[in-house]
């Protein structure tokens, strides 16, 4: 992956979001509202603890997000599947990374467990996705942890979370 960034901008993953980094028909990122990151600081088909690959992304939050006012009136706090909806969105961004054809699909999670809430007051919420297992052949799959941290404090964890990459011959 030498040839490879190691960081995006959010310009560029919005060029991501528009089709144009991985290709006609490849993996491509949600376009906003439903894009949850900000910018990738750090991604790597080596490290993490299984030495498979490390994806560190980070979103900016405001208080005006769109799902703020919705979810809840009152007492404001983002969907907590918006969060692992951003840990997938980066797990199949690493599979067209690593050159992985077809369109990217969340597969599953193991589990899912909250430990603080993302709220207007926080600034911005940081993913660290560790890949524990890379298959990149006809079948395009990517398995990883990820903590996603709150201004520092731990918000989530999620445990074999999967993508897959899916082609009209290779449904993922």
């Amino acid at each position: 992956m030498a040839d490879q960034k190691s960081s995006y901008t959010y310009e560029e993953l919005l060029e991501c979001s528009h089709g144009r980094m991985f290709g006609p028909g490849n993996a491509q990122l949600p376009l906003p509202p439903m894009l949850m990151i900000s910018r990738i600081t750090h991604i790597s088909d080596k490290g993490g603890d299984h030495d498979k690959g490390l994806i560190k992304a980070e979103f900016d939050i405001t208080p005006d997000l769109w799902f703020f006012p919705c979810h809840f009136e009152g007492d404001p706090i983002m969907p907590g599947c918006l969060g692992l909806d951003g840990a997938w969105q980066l797990l199949g961004f690493f599979l067209g990374w690593i050159g992985g054809q077809g369109k990217g699909r969340a597969l599953g999670v193991g589990e899912v467990k909250f430990s603080a809430m993302v709220t207007p007051a926080v600034k911005k919420i940081e993913y660290i996705i560790q890949l524990k297992r890379v298959i990149n052949r006809k079948l395009v799959l990517g398995v990883a942890d990820c903590t996603i941290l709150a201004d520092g404090e731990l918000a989530y964890t999620i445990t074999d979370m999967k993508v897959g990459l899916q082609t009209a011959e290779q449904p993922a």
